[in-house]
């Protein structure tokens, strides 16, 4: 599998920010950023690269949360479901999302990863609570029918 594997990508990144441990933090935004998750054929060509052990770069994956080893979709939607949220009813807000997409708990991606549906602790955006982010775009006081309104606009770009 990871000879059909095109590096080229990864490669420059590499290039630009550094072959350097310092770097490894960076290399995998900036990766994640292109291919909306990291890829694992990534793993040993960038320890290779920048001379530390797959290990070394499979540990910071791994333990920043922003990365993620599965592919995610072209929208990411994000609902918070911290106190303000919650208690504002976000639920209901997550649950329509999943509805209209076809996904559940454990079922995160659409198959035609047009869209990801995650939930997160908060946004930080308590005072405009119900709030759910696409690719980081807040969109404040949602109601599952906004929601609604919303994934229908975002499915004429998909």
């Amino acid at each position: 599998m990871a000879d059909n594997f095109d590096y080229t990508v990864v490669d420059s990144i590499v290039d630009e920010l550094g072959a350097a441990e310092s770097s490894i933090i960076a290399i995998l935004q900036a990766v994640q950023e292109h291919y909306r998750y990291l890829p694992r054929e990534i793993f040993p060509h960038i320890a290779k690269r920048i001379g530390v052990s797959e290990v070394r770069i499979y540990s910071v994956a791994t333990f920043y949360e922003n990365f993620s080893l599965e592919p995610k979709g072209k929208f990411v939607i994000k609902v918070c479901d911290g106190t303000a949220c919650h208690v504002r009813k976000s639920i209901p807000i997550l649950e329509r999302l999943r509805s209209e997409l076809g996904l559940s708990a454990e079922k995160s991606t659409t198959d035609d990863l047009g869209f990801t549906v995650e939930t997160v602790s908060c946004l930080g955006a308590c005072g405009l609570a119900p709030v759910i982010t696409v690719n980081d775009k807040v969109y404040p006081a949602m109601t599952p029918d906004k929601a609604s309104e919303l994934i229908k606009s975002l499915k004429e770009e998909v």
